[in-house]
C-alpha cells in the first residue's frame, strides 16, 4: 500500500511505503474504482465538515450536562463524559485534515501540528474503546456482581481508570510521535504529513502497526465487553434485579450503555476488518487498489461514530435528558426561592467528574 488508515483520514495515501496508491489515485485509468476515487474525493471535505459540527456541538453539550451540573457524576456518567472529551479531541482536530484535502492534499500546518493532530486520532481510537470496557465493566459490577465491593464502583477508582486510560493512549501515540513528519514530494507537487519509518523496514513497521491497533486496540477489549454484554443480557432478562430498590435505575442506564456499544461496533468493526486485509496485502496476499477505496469508506464510517453518540444519549437516555433539562432550569429557569437559593450557591466552574 499504502493508504495507511489507521491514521491518515480518508483519501489521504501514505506516501511513504510505495508510490502504487499515489499512481492509481492521480492516474485514474489505472484503476478500476475511479470512478468512486473521484466521488469520495468530490464529496469527502463536506461530509467531513459536517461531521466535525455535529461532533463539536454535540460533545461539548455532553460534557456541559455532566460537568456543569450540581449533581455528581455517577461512574458510568465519569466514563461516559472521559468518551465524549476524547470524541471532541478528534472533532476539533479533523478539520485540519479537511482544510487539506480540500486543498489538494497539500499539509500547510507545520510539523509540530502534524504530529499533534495525529496524536489526537489515535488517543480517540484506543480510548474510546477502552472507556466502553470500563462502561462495560460497571455495567457487569451493578447488574451481575450485585453483591461484590462498592470500592470497585467508586468515584475515585473510576477517575484513576481514566487517568491510566488517558495515559495508555498516549503510550500508544510514540510510533506517531517519532515516526510522523512533514515532507516534500515534488513528484506529486504536494507536502505530505506522513508516516517516515526507517527505510528498508517501512513494511515491518506498518505490518506491526496495524496488528497492534487489531490486537490491542479492537480485539481485546472486544472479547471483554462481549463477555460483559453476554452476561449483563442475562441479568436484564431476569427479575433478580427487581429485589434492589435500584434495579429499575441500573436497567435504565444499561440501555443507553447497550446502544452505545452496538453503535460503535458497528461503525468499528468494518475498519478494523478492512485493516486486516490491509495486513494481507502487505504481505503480498492480496492485491487491486479496491481496497484502497474500502479503507478511505470505513475510515469514514469510524470517524462517524464520534458524532453519533451524543444523540443516543438525548434519543435513548431518559436520564441525561432529565439532567439536561434540569441543568437548563437551573442555569437559566425561573424557579421558586428556594430553586433561586441553590443557584445562587451553584459555581459556574467544572466538576472534577473527568
Amino acid at each position: 500500500m499504502g493508504s495507511n488508515t489507521t491514521e491518515y483520514p480518508a483519501l489521504i495515501p501514505s506516501p511513504e511505503n510505495s508510490t502504487e496508491a499515489w499512481s492509481n489515485f492521480n492516474n485514474s485509468s489505472q484503476c478500476p474504482t475511479n470512478n468512486a476515487w473521484g466521488w469520495l474525493k468530490t464529496m469527502q471535505p463536506a461530509y467531513m465538515t459536517i461531521i466535525c459540527v455535529l461532533g463539536i456541538i454535540g460533545n461539548a453539550f455532553v460534557l456541559c450536562v455532566f460537568c456543569l451540573h450540581k449533581k455528581r457524576c455517577t461512574v458510568a456518567e465519569i466514563y461516559l463524559g472521559n468518551l465524549a472529551a476524547a470524541d471532541l479531541v478528534m472533532m476539533c482536530l479533523l478539520p485540519f485534515w479537511v482544510v487539506t484535502i480540500a486543498n489538494g492534499s497539500n499539509w500547510m500546518f507545520g510539523g509540530l501540528l502534524c504530529r499533534i493532530v495525529n496524536i489526537g486520532i489515535i488517543l480517540n481510537m484506543y480510548c474510546s474503546i477502552y472507556f466502553l470496557v470500563l462502561v462495560s465493566i460497571d455495567r457487569y459490577l451493578a447488574l451481575v456482581k450485585t453483591m461484590s465491593d462498592g470500592r470497585m464502583r467508586s468515584v475515585f477508582c473510576a477517575k484513576m481508570s481514566c487517568l491510566g486510560i488517558w495515559a495508555f493512549g498516549f503510550l500508544m501515540s510514540i510510533p506517531t510521535i517519532v515516526f510522523r513528519t512533514v515532507g516534500d514530494f515534488p513528484e506529486y507537487n504536494a507536502t505530505f504529513c506522513y508516516l517516515d519509518y526507517p527505510h528498508g523496514s517501512e513494511k515491518k513497521w506498518e505490518i506491526s502497526n496495524n496488528l497492534l491497533l487489531i490486537i490491542i486496540g479492537f480485539l481485546i477489549p472486544f472479547l471483554m465487553i462481549s463477555y460483559c454484554t453476554y452476561e449483563i443480557t442475562k441479568a436484564l432478562r431476569s427479575n433478580t434485579m427487581e429485589r434492589f430498590s435500584q434495579g429499575k435505575t441500573e436497567k435504565k442506564a444499561t440501555h443507553l450503555i447497550l446502544a452505545v456499544l452496538l453503535v460503535f461496533f458497528f461503525c468499528w468493526v468494518p475498519f478494523h476488518v478492512v485493516t486486516l486485509l490491509d495486513i494481507l496485502k502487505e504481505a503480498g496476499i492480496l492485491n487491486g487498489c479496491a481496497l484502497e477505496v474500502g479503507n478511505q469508506i470505513t475510515t469514514y464510517l469510524a470517524y462517524s461514530n464520534s458524532c453519533v453518540n451524543p444523540i443516543l444519549y438525548v434519543i435513548v437516555g431518559k436520564s441525561f435528558r432529565k439532567k439536561a433539562g434540569q441543568l437548563f432550569k437551573q442555569l437559566f429557569g425561573k424557579g421558586d426561592a428556594r430553586g433561586d437559593s441553590n443557584r445562587s450557591k451553584f459555581s459556574f466552574t467544572l466538576r472534577s467528574s473527568l
